[in-house]
């Protein structure tokens, strides 16, 4: 039997702990059914973390813990997934190709920024939506000090007013300062077609954010859209042309695009539907979790958003649903009816609010304080020991990455 679990994200590497965990308590030995996880580097990216400096610092081994847990790390990309042969082919670097063969899928291939065909988009714009896009934005700041101090080049414009890019751009005035001069003034401007900054975070958190723009001066453009970049500056919707030597695109997320190779429906983010236990209904074997797929978290309407948060709790459900259809034991419906919501404001603190409407409970230092412990502890691995890592992913006992369920 093998298990084959396609991404190294929080939600790919959670299916590998709780899958090899029901493989563990039903004594069957790794020989006899194998888990194979499937990614470009054994490494974890701390993607909520890509806003902060030093971004090449911001990732975690994986390996030892895969080790521990007898899951076979198979390096490289997935490239094409056949659901009849239940067989994928894997690019393993320099032109070299694997298939591997599957009695069941898991697809956690995450997510990736949308970049509309905006003219300039692709030459002139930053991002920090991978690890990779992080690192040439962090260069590109770092050689802000060797360009004349004219023409925008201590504005940084962020297109995207939702939770990235209010961390982004919260994070900027310091970081400028740090780069530039202590004294330096930058300027950071926010860039939002909708009318209100964080729509999607609602009216509650709303003063305590739009306080904390004021209090760093990061200015605001809403109900405008960028509409080109070029070495000048950026173009908005509204005519205003803002000179500027950095752009940061934050305005949306897909799921991956492996996901369209299987023959399923798939929601207005590219997410593939699933049942309650995770499984894609319309293909036999095929299991989504994490930002590839569309999940209920409760009976009451609300759905898993395309945050770490329910990445980690539902891999855990993928993994474990994946190897009880395999081992035959009952699965587990996937549930998560905890959700907070922890904001970095930079210099201005935080905001931390709990349930789906959004009460905000903290603020400013305190929820600092909560943000750092989620950022440097809870999202990271466990410890590649044995015991401690397959207890770590009982998914009826995984909680959301701030620790409050």
């Amino acid at each position: 039997m093998r298990l084959v679990i396609i991404g190294a994200g929080f939600a790919g590497m959670y299916a590998a702990l709780s899958a090899a965990r029901l493989r563990d308590i039903h004594g069957v030995l790794p020989e006899e059914f194998e888990i194979a996880l499937v990614a470009p580097e054994p490494t974890l990216v701390m993607r909520p973390r890509l806003y902060e400096p030093k971004p090449e610092t911001l990732t975690a081994p994986l390996l030892d813990v895969l080790k521990a847990i007898d899951v076979v790390y198979v390096q490289g990309s997935a490239e094409t997934i056949d659901t009849k042969s239940r067989m994928v082919q894997i690019a393993t670097g320099k032109g070299a190709q694997k298939s591997l063969s599957y009695d069941r899928l898991v697809v956690a291939t995450g997510s990736q920024l949308f970049r509309p065909n905006i003219p300039g988009l692709a030459e002139h714009g930053f991002s920090v939506d991978s690890l990779d896009d992080a690192v040439a934005l962090d260069k590109h700041l770092h050689s802000l000090p060797n360009r004349p101090a004219v023409n925008g080049r201590d504005t940084v414009v962020v297109s995207g007013g939702g939770f990235t890019g209010i961390e982004v751009a919260t994070e900027m005035p310091a970081r400028l300062r740090g780069i530039l001069d202590k004294n330096a003034k930058p300027r950071v401007i926010i860039v939002d077609r909708n009318p209100a900054i964080a729509p999607a975070m609602g009216e509650g958190p709303r003063p305590v954010i739009e306080a904390a723009l004021r209090r760093l001066g990061v200015e605001t453009r809403l109900g405008a859209s960028v509409t080109s970049l070029d070495e000048s500056g950026v173009t908005l919707s509204s005519s205003e042309h803002i000179e500027s030597e950095t752009m940061i695109w934050a305005a949306g997320i897909r799921a991956a695009p492996l996901t369209q190779q299987i023959p399923a429906e798939r929601d207005s983010f590219g997410r593939l539907l699933v049942d309650r236990c995770l499984s894609v209904p319309s293909v036999v074997g095929v299991f989504a979790t994490g930002d590839a797929a569309r999940a209920a978290c409760d009976d009451v309407g609300n759905y898993a958003l395309m945050s770490c948060q329910h990445a980690t709790r539902m891999g855990a459900f993928a993994g474990n649903n994946a190897a009880a259809e395999l081992l035959g034991v009952p699965t587990k419906p996937y549930h998560q009816a905890g959700y907070v919501t922890c904001l970095d404001l930079g210099e201005a603190g935080a905001l931390f609010t709990r349930g789906w409407e959004r009460e905000v409970t903290m603020v400013g230092d305190v929820a600092k304080k909560t943000k750092r412990e989620i950022n440097t502890v809870w999202i990271y691995p466990p410890r590649p020991i044995r015991a401690a890592a397959l207890a770590s992913a009982d998914p009826e006992h995984v909680t959301d990455v701030t620790g409050f369920f």
